[in-house]
């Protein structure tokens, strides 16, 4: 079934290596002097590397010479790296292997689309990069979501138009990505927080086995 395929963000929504990068931001801010919260954290997802970099700094009110921030985004990544290098299947979020299982039996494609560099590596220590039909990641990407370049790419690698494409998101930068790519966006997390997208759901757990059928029926795709 090529009629419709997915595109999964990684971070929130297949495993959740949000709190590696918390813990890795915070060690840096840390060291540089000041408070970072988780509630700061949250300003973070869905963001490059090097935008989250900026806000924390803005957060600290630090300034910076170019040369110091790149110092900074190599240690912060490697601080982060030494996190998910210990990663294991059991990290993979509820219900993400389930849905995986049915979009298989279904004959719908998927690919991965994150603003992670370290993507291949995550997907690798969770037993996952052999499912996924590609990968768009930071890495091949030059514009960050809210820009809509990394689900283009990726309706590209599924040979599909974009409005054949369904997104899960869990940041309001990827849902606002996912809507102006013309794709049909579905939020996984708080939904007030998450309300632009097109469907809801707490965790991937709640997704009815039957949805992609009646998706398909709904927008009258044969």
């Amino acid at each position: 079934m090529n009629k419709i395929g997915v595109i999964f963000d990684l971070d929130g929504v297949i495993v959740d290596t949000a709190k590696y990068h918390f813990l890795a931001w915070k060690n840096l801010a840390d060291e540089l002097g000041f408070e970072f919260t988780e509630a700061h954290n949250e300003l973070l997802k869905g963001v490059s590397r090097v935008r989250s970099l900026e806000i924390l700094l803005d957060i600290g009110n630090i300034n910076l010479p170019e040369s110091k921030k790149q110092e900074y985004l190599v240690s912060k990544n490697e601080d982060y790296l030494n996190y998910i290098t210990k990663m294991g299947p059991e990290e993979i979020l509820p219900g993400a292997e389930k849905l995986l299982d049915n979009l298989d039996k279904l004959g719908i494609k998927y690919v991965l689309g994150s603003a992670s560099k370290n993507s291949p590596l995550i997907l690798k220590q969770v037993n996952l990069l052999d499912r996924f039909e590609g990968i768009v990641d930071g890495n091949s990407v030059n514009k960050a979501k809210p820009d809509p370049e990394v689900f283009l790419i990726g309706a590209k690698k599924l040979n599909l138009k974009p409005e054949k494409c369904i997104v899960f998101e869990d940041a309001i930068a990827g849902i606002e990505a996912a809507n102006r790519a013309n794709m049909t966006s579905i939020g996984i997390g708080n939904k007030e927080t998450l309300n632009a997208a097109n469907y809801n759901f707490n965790n991937l757990t709640e997704i009815p086995e039957n949805f992609f059928e009646k998706f398909l029926s709904k927008n009258n795709i044969k």
